[in-house]
């Protein structure tokens, strides 16, 4: 495991740091192979989308300085010329090192992968395409499908991410990465697959990958210093581990992409979990009775760009954000839960010690809590913010309400689960946070679920579902703390077909287990 001091704020000028020295630019055969390869695929096959002029090598300046000898001499040396070479990316999304040609070709090149790995090996012929298979998707109705729950709510988005970090990575804002994320996503559909379109996998690749994608890229952006200066090994090493497709474009295209997206100074701080887990409360476990109540958890939480910093304002989308995520020992339960929810536009404001941001917020959940399943892509209005309560004492605090798309259902096999509805999902989520001094952190957070189960007629009905958690955490020494944590869970399911009985689950797990944080006190506070 990598650990990184996730508490420390960079700079917040916004020109990112230059990479002083650098030596002339290296251009690889695989460099210019790919720009090649990416215009031809690029310009045919997705002309009107993207601009056509976006191959551009510019050469290194040459400054040239005449030595004029003084010399008495009738001999006298001519003008000698002398190279000095100089940067030909000033930083990140500047000049060379920004395209629109590389990730075309990324996407492209992942997905005939994917493809050709999935179809060697999987028997089911889902991946077998051809051009008869693209032509028939072409004309046919997109569909709401069946695949097993994690397939469609998990490896969906997070392939939806891996599209995005491909454009992140190259040089290109959140909006422009969102066009490769939904065109790469329509490509699979058509291409890669041979089973008709899915409009569920449309919209959770596209949209759910572009929140998780962006909130991967951040993450990662953070461990590489933030624009500060130029990355170490195990930093490099930790930050293409969290985006794999952003570290394959820094690898591969030798210093082109290396210069890093400035955080402005965004105050972060993060923490990573271990520890052990207790189901106190389960109720209808149905063909999962035999359920272990014990067991092992890994849980990580980061905050981005918390309002309550002088001079940070939220400019960009997902200048703030939270991002947790556990897993469990449980094969029900891996992941027991991702969460992610970001700020895409809004406006700061300040009112008496309370300073806060107001705005449009995406949020990506996907909750598992072993005995049943929900996933949700949303957009929700609301606010989050900071008050000085004393100089000791700060209290972060977040409100939102919107609506999405979502599919939930019980937990009918563990591995495959196709027991579940989608349809339209309103939801909300509130909490807050109170830093005490340098030694105890509470945080309480409560998140309910609306699911219209209209996208799947045999099943048609709703699911209200909640999850409440709430967790104390004490700094022993440094950044050494222990946390006892609970959250309770819990499906009430309602169906229009008589076959179906309704359902009631609850779901209650206590966590008690050790916090590696991400500096020396409990949080962020309003100074800071």
């Amino acid at each position: 495991m990598v650990v990184v001091d996730l508490a420390s704020s960079p700079s917040s000028s916004g020109t990112p740091a230059l990479l002083a020295g650098r030596a002339p630019r290296r251009r690889s055969f695989l460099h210019l192979g790919i720009e090649l390869a990416g215009s031809s695929l690029l310009l045919g096959g997705c002309s009107g989308v993207f601009p056509k002029s976006v191959l551009q090598v510019p050469a290194d300046p040459l400054v040239i300085e005449v030595d004029r000898v003084a010399t008495a001499r009738s001999d006298a040396r001519a003008p000698q010329p002398r190279q000095d070479p100089q940067p030909a990316s000033t930083g990140w999304g500047e000049g060379d090192g920004r395209s629109y040609v590389v990730p075309a070709f990324d996407i492209l090149t992942f997905q005939l992968l994917l493809n050709q790995f999935n179809r060697y090996t999987t028997s089911e012929g889902d991946y077998d395409s051809d051009f008869d298979s693209i032509r028939r998707n072409l004309k046919h109705n997109w569909v709401i499908d069946r695949d097993p729950f994690a397939v469609n709510q998990f490896l969906h988005p997070y392939q939806g991410a891996t599209y995005h970090a491909f454009a992140r990575s190259a040089g290109l804002g959140y909006w422009e990465s969102l066009i490769y994320d939904c065109v790469g996503s329509a490509i699979w559909e058509v291409a890669g697959e041979v089973v008709p379109p899915s409009l569920n996998d449309q919209i959770t690749t596209t949209i759910g990958g572009s929140y998780l994608g962006e909130a991967l890229y951040r993450t990662a952006s953070v461990l590489l210093g933030g624009g500060s200066g130029r990355p170490g090994f195990f930093a490099e090493a930790g930050a293409a581990a969290i985006s794999p497709a952003m570290g394959f474009n820094r690898l591969a295209f030798g210093d082109r992409f290396d210069a890093v997206e400035s955080t402005r100074g965004a105050p972060v701080y993060g923490r990573i979990g271990i520890g052990a887990r207790h189901n106190s409360r389960q109720t209808d476990l149905g063909i999962l009775a035999d359920l272990t109540d014990n067991s092992f958890e890994a849980n990580f939480a980061i905050d981005y760009g918390v309002p309550g910093k002088v001079g940070y304002d939220h400019e960009r989308p997902f200048d703030y954000f939270h991002f947790e995520g556990t897993g469990t020992s449980s094969a029900s339960a891996l992941p027991e839960n991702l969460l992610v929810t970001g700020l895409l536009g809004g406006v700061d404001y300040e009112a008496g010690d309370w300073r806060g941001v107001v705005g449009a917020f995406g949020t990506y959940d996907y909750l598992a809590p072993e005995v049943f399943s929900l996933s949700s892509t949303a957009l929700q209005l609301g606010t989050v913010g900071q008050l000085a309560a004393t100089p000791d004492v700060a209290v972060q605090g977040i409100a939102l309400a919107g609506v999405g798309w979502g599919a939930g259902g019980a937990i009918a096999d563990a591995d495959v689960d196709r027991n579940y509805h989608y349809g339209l999902c309103p939801q909300g989520q509130v909490g807050f946070v109170v830093i005490g001094g340098t030694r105890v952190r509470l945080e309480a957070t409560g998140n309910v679920y609306y699911l219209d189960g209209t996208g799947t007629a045999a099943r048609a009905g709703y699911e209200l579902v909640t999850r409440a958690r709430v967790a104390l955490a004490f700094r022993i020494y440094d950044r050494h703390a222990l946390t006892i944590q609970y959250v309770a869970s819990t499906r009430d399911a309602r169906y229009d077909n008589p076959l179906i009985a309704d359902t009631q689950q609850e779901v209650g797990a206590i966590s008690l287990y050790y916090t590696l944080l991400g500096g020396p006190g409990p949080g962020l506070g309003r100074s800071e």
